[in-house]
């Protein structure tokens, strides 16, 4: 049962994120960890990453308990929060199930760090959390390479080329997590897609095929596939100390 909040700052001017991370430690995470261990009758966990925050919940009445209590904290420091952001939620790996035997549709998914969260299944028919590059952030990132092109209308294909190899590397360093190679892969053809397009408006005797933009994308574009292990290998790895009730 997660509940999905990000926190409003209400305050004259723009709050720096450095402040404000170092405001919220004080406002919400001790206050939070104090709670967790004081007031949960199951399970929490809790993940922030700046203003926003998922909170993780075995028991429905915890999560109701806790945002109300949340609610009157946030107040005492004049915050707020989102109106439309923070939702209630019931997902995991019995949310299907119980959905279901209740009459309702599939859970509901969410966005937390540019990735939509949803309740899949795996190939086993085992519970699946499925992350995957959200659809607009993806819309936005392909509108900012199309305009960037525009500007480099006059630069070699070696130039462009390399350029790209920098925007697609980066892209994949932070979204090639498990679950998400059909969205990698996509991202990858609309760039080489936005390529062609910008090599054949360079000329109108342009005569660019595919077959040169696919010898062009092995050249310089680098192929989708997953670099980030799953999260437990990867905090068993860096974290081997863990904390049974969390």
């Amino acid at each position: 049962m997660p509940l999905k909040l990000e926190v409003i700052f209400c305050v004259h001017g723009v709050i720096s994120p450095l402040l404000a991370n170092i405001y919220l430690h004080y406002v919400f995470d001790l206050w939070a960890h104090r709670w967790r261990k004081q007031q949960a009758k199951g399970q929490v966990i809790f993940v922030r990453y700046a203003d926003d925050i998922v909170v993780g919940f075995q028991h429905e009445a915890d999560a109701k308990r806790f945002l109300a209590d949340l609610r009157q904290r946030m107040e005492e420091f004049s915050l707020s929060l989102h109106p439309v952001k923070t939702r209630l939620i019931e997902f995991g790996r019995f949310a299907a199930e119980r959905r279901s035997r209740r009459g309702l549709g599939k859970p509901e998914t969410f966005n937390f760090l540019g990735f939509t969260h949803i309740c899949g299944r795996s190939l086993r028919g085992a519970f699946l959390l499925l992350r995957k590059t959200r659809g607009d952030r993806m819309r936005v990132k392909l509108r900012e390479i199309k305009e960037e092109l525009r500007r480099r209308w006059h630069d070699s294909i070696a130039q462009q080329g390399q350029w790209l190899t920098q925007v697609v590397r980066g892209y994949f360093n932070y979204h090639a997590v498990p679950t998400n190679a059909k969205c990698l892969g996509a991202f990858r053809h609309h760039v080489l897609n936005l390529w062609r397009c910008a090599l054949k408006r360079r000329s109108q005797r342009d005569r660019t095929t595919w077959a040169d933009m696919d010898r062009l994308a092995e050249a310089f574009l680098p192929a989708a596939h997953i670099l980030h292990p799953w999260p437990d290998v990867r905090f068993a790895a860096n974290h081997p100390r863990w904390e049974p009730g969390a």
